[in-house]
């Protein structure tokens, strides 16, 4: 790996080897260019996506918060949690409330688990009602991250696709130069014989 890197490195440096190209001295300008935009637009970019996606969560919250229904349920039983390693979940029972439309709707609730049977407990519900939470803050967390590794996948990808395309180019051109070289070169070559 480190003979790669090193052949790679030492092809790249300038120089004023007789035998490298203006291609090739190109080729390392693009190449450095495409880094310093890549190191320098990186950052700012993730900060820009986190932030961006952390501003339409919260709205995205505020919205959900806007549409549920706060209501009171009433515990048919009491709460029960499941504590086996490496879950564990919050103890929940089944409960009875009434929808905004007026129906009586039943379903499993998180509740306390020192409450008993005819207990009462707080829930959100959306139009039908249906249990509903807002997003926690670990989910906006988890889209903000996500956003910020998005946009810096993304610059790495236009980075690669351009540096592959300028590579791609200059190889045309350097095998052209080599060709008309050849031609010029070779009655030479071959009138010696």
């Amino acid at each position: 790996m480190t003979s790669c890197l090193g052949r790679f490195l030492r092809g790249r440096r300038p120089d004023r080897n007789p035998v490298r190209r203006t291609t090739d001295r190109m080729e390392t300008v693009i190449l450095a260019m495409l880094l310093a935009v890549f190191c320098a637009g990186a950052p700012f970019l993730a900060i820009a996506a986190a932030d961006t996606t952390h501003m339409v969560s919260m709205r995205e919250i505020r919205a959900q918060v806007a549409s549920y229904h706060k209501t009171t349920a009433v515990l048919l039983d009491a709460p029960v949690g499941m504590d086996a390693y490496p879950v564990f979940t919050a103890p929940q029972a089944d409960a009875r409330w009434t929808a905004p439309d007026g129906r009586t709707v039943t379903g499993l609730v998180t509740a306390p688990a020192a409450d008993r049977a005819g207990s009462k407990v707080q829930v959100l519900t959306d139009q039908s009602g249906n249990l509903a939470a807002p997003m926690e803050p670990a989910e906006v967390a988890t889209r903000e991250t996500l956003g910020g590794i998005a946009a810096v996948a993304g610059l790495a990808s236009a980075v690669l696709l351009i540096g592959s395309a300028c590579r791609r180019e200059l190889t045309r051109r350097r095998m052209t130069a080599w060709e008309t070289d050849w031609l010029t070169t070779e009655p030479r070559w071959t009138s010696h014989h």
